[in-house]
C-alpha cells in the first residue's frame, strides 16, 4: 500500500516544472516564516532538497542570515540512521553524498546532539492530515524521531498534491506536528 502511494505521488511530483516547484516552494517558505516557533527557534534541523522536493535553500539562507544554527541530516546506510551536522556555508561545505543528496564534505562534519534542536523540518513523499508520512522507504526519519523529545515541533514541507486521505501507519511511524503546503498550514496533533 505505502509503495503504491509512494509511486503515485512521486509520478505526480516529477511532472512539476522547475518554475512550478520554485514558485510553490517560495510560497511555502513565506508561510513557514510567519510561524512563531520558526521565528523563535535558535537551532533548526532541515533537509537539503533533491528531486522536485520543496526547495529548502531559501530557508537555509534565511536561518543563516538570522544567526540561527542550521543542522542537516547525514544518512548512514549501514545502520539506517542519521547523524546531525551543523552547516555554516552551503556553497563551500556540501557535496553529493548518499542517495545523491547533498551532505557535508568530511572535513565540514560538525556533529551535534539532537537534544539541542528547537525545530525539525522534514521531507517526505506523501502525508495525511494526521501527520503520518511516507518517505522514500528507508525509515531514517522514523528512527530519528523516536529519539527526539515530543516537545520539539516537527514540520513537514509538502506540495498540495502530496496530501492523501490516509497513510497506512504502524506503531513505529511518527506523525509530524504540522504540514505546510502552498495553500495551507495543517495542525496535525
Amino acid at each position: 500500500m505505502k509503495k503504491n502511494i509512494r509511486q503515485e505521488i512521486l509520478k505526480k511530483r516529477e511532472v512539476l516544472s522547475l518554475d512550478q516547484v520554485d514558485a510553490k516552494s517560495q510560497t511555502i517558505f513565506h508561510q513557514l516564516t510567519t510561524l512563531d516557533f520558526y521565528k523563535s527557534a535558535k537551532t533548526v534541523m532541515i533537509y537539503i532538497d533533491f528531486r522536485n522536493e520543496v526547495k529548502t535553500h531559501c530557508i537555509i539562507e534565511d536561518l543563516l542570515k538570522s544567526n540561527k544554527n542550521v543542522i542537516i541530516p547525514i544518512s548512514v546506510p549501514t545502520t539506517k540512521e542519521m547523524i546531525l551536522s551543523q552547516l555554516l556555508d552551503p556553497k563551500e561545505e556540501l557535496v553529493k553524498g548518499t542517495y545523491g543528496i547533498l551532505e557535508p564534505k568530511e572535513r565540514y562534519i560538525r556533529k551535534v546532539d539532537p537534544a539541542i534542536l528547537d525545530l525539525i523540518i522534514i521531507p517526505g513523499v506523501a502525508f495525511d492530515r494526521k501527520g503520518y508520512r511516507i518517505g522514500y522507504g528507508g525509515g531514517y526519519y522514523d528512527r530519528f524521531l523516536d529519539k527526539i523529545s515530543e516537545a520539539t515541533p516537527s514540520i513537514a514541507l509538502s506540495f498540495d498534491l502530496q496530501i492523501v486521505d490516509k497513510v497506512p501507519n504502524d506503531s513505529f511511524d511518527y506523525p509530524v506536528d504540522y504540514i505546510i503546503t502552498e495553500t495551507q498550514i495543517l495542525t496535525c496533533k
